[in-house]
């Protein structure tokens, strides 16, 4: 930025509704900034930020623009957006929300960032739940809401800021960490980066932004990962099936429930016998991130654990939303194939007679690239409905339909079907369904809505 932030007064947002932005803007309120904003729909995220004071367009409202000092915007949007062009003729500065995210955590004694193609929003709720049992007053910002802080973002002190850091168009690059963790590295977002090769030059660039005696946290059992260990920092492993993890999980139990307990090793010492209140093998991984991340602090271990055994997950992991007609309802957030093998894993942990996935796939491009994968692990649920593409920043160039993926399933499983809209879908269930089956809504983008219906309507 061209001006020190505290110099300056009034701030818009363009995309404000979206998960940081509306962290971003209430971040910003707090620190007695006027802030107003713009966005495409209402949502929950800008009925909040109105009950903070904050002035909110839908569409585009110049006039809230003739006394900004700043104007921060997505990555999403374009630059035809009337604000930006307003703005340029206007000579306001503009900065995007990686950039500005980067200038504002300077402040901060210690950056913890948290990322990895799969699990960010996890593992940085049970980070932020250990720092807070431990009285650390941490800032928080996160991509989906935790429990523990009624939300996406909590606003502590100035010596700890918990970050998920996402890696798509490089937005990580920008920040300045003290602390890493880095779960696994995969080939999505592939519109941007166009190969996992790519992505991994990306990622090592990440970790090229530690100082010397900065932490790294990585995980061992992913190869792609393992690539990073040449990193001239403080490094510490963590993994299950790798005997050289530095922390790792042996004696895998779980509970009627699918909950796991397990014992923590610390260069092969037993460190505690740790217990989850979230189901998986990747839920596991996390928690042994966020020891990994916890012991680097020297944060004790009660503090761990009871942070741990009372972390229930975040919205829209694996989330069970409740109960319609016998039947109980999952939502899971994922997009990635190796995200929906991992919500079917964990479906198989939850007694069931048949499962129904209403799978919406997010984006034409990421559709496109993982076409076949999506097929192969979508086909192993009893039952799938394919929604129409979410299609997020995309126009669809690649020609993309539902029907393609609809036929590749077809291939492995006859029990497939594309229906267009939320509510047809609902009925579909509602017709078909069985007592004891399972429903599962997975997807980035609003599929869950079907599963609200279902509830309203039970």
């Amino acid at each position: 930025m061209k001006k020190n932030l505290k110099d300056l007064k009034n701030i818009h947002l363009i995309g404000i509704g979206g998960a940081s932005m509306y962290c971003i803007a209430a971040m910003l309120k707090n620190d007695g900034k006027n802030i107003t904003g713009s966005d495409l729909a209402e949502s929950q995220n800008t009925e909040y930020l109105k009950n903070l004071g904050i002035k909110i367009a839908i569409g585009h409202d110049l006039e809230l623009l003739k006394n900004t000092d700043l104007i921060i915007y997505t990555a999403a949007v374009k630059e035809d957006d009337p604000e930006l062009i307003y703005a340029k003729e206007h000579n306001i500065e503009t900065i995007e929300r990686a950039p500005f995210l980067g200038e504002y955590t300077k402040d901060y004694e210690n950056l913890i960032c948290i990322s990895g193609t799969h699990g960010k929003s996890t593992t940085t709720s049970m980070v932020a739940s250990v720092f807070l049992e431990a009285n650390l007053n941490p800032t928080i910002q996160i991509g989906a809401s935790l429990k523990r802080i009624n939300g996406n973002y909590y606003i502590g002190s100035k010596k700890y800021f918990i970050l998920e850091a996402c890696e798509y168009v490089d937005s990580f690059l920008h920040f300045h960490p003290t602390s890493e963790i880095i779960l696994n590295i995969d080939d999505d977002h592939l519109d941007y980066f166009k190969n996992i090769e790519n992505t991994k030059k990306s990622f090592k660039k990440y970790t090229e932004l530690l100082p010397k005696d900065g932490y790294l946290v990585i995980n061992i059992d992913d190869k792609n990962t393992q690539e990073l260990l040449n990193t001239n920092v403080n490094i510490t492993t963590f993994g299950i099936d790798n005997k050289d993890a530095k922390v790792k999980a042996c004696n895998i139990t779980y509970s009627d429930l699918g909950f796991p307990t397990f014992d923590v090793y610390i260069d092969n010492n037993f460190y505690d016998t740790i217990t989850l209140s979230v189901r998986g093998k990747h839920n596991i991984l996390d928690a042994l991130a966020t020891i990994s991340m916890a012991i680097n602090y020297n944060i004790d271990k009660e503090s761990i654990k009871k942070a741990l055994k009372s972390f229930t997950g975040v919205g829209r992991r694996f989330e069970y939303l409740g109960e319609y007609k016998k039947v109980h309802i999952f939502d899971d957030f994922a997009h990635h194939p190796t995200e929906i093998a991992t919500t079917y894993n964990s479906s198989k942990s939850v007694a069931h007679h048949e499962t129904w996935a209403v799978f919406q796939s997010h984006t034409y491009s990421r559709t496109k690239e993982h076409m076949e994968s999506f097929a192969n692990i979508l086909a192993k649920f009893d039952h799938i409905v394919i929604c129409d593409i979410y299609p997020a920043r995309e126009t669809n160039i690649w020609n993309v339909k539902e029907s393609d993926l609809v036929n590749l399933i077809k291939k492995q499983n006859p029990n497939v079907i594309h229906i267009p809209t939320y509510e047809d879908i609902a009925k579909y269930l509602k017709e078909n369904i069985k007592e004891n089956d399972l429903i599962l809504t997975i997807g980035a983008g609003p599929v869950n809505k079907v599963a609200k219906i279902l509830l309203n309507e039970k």
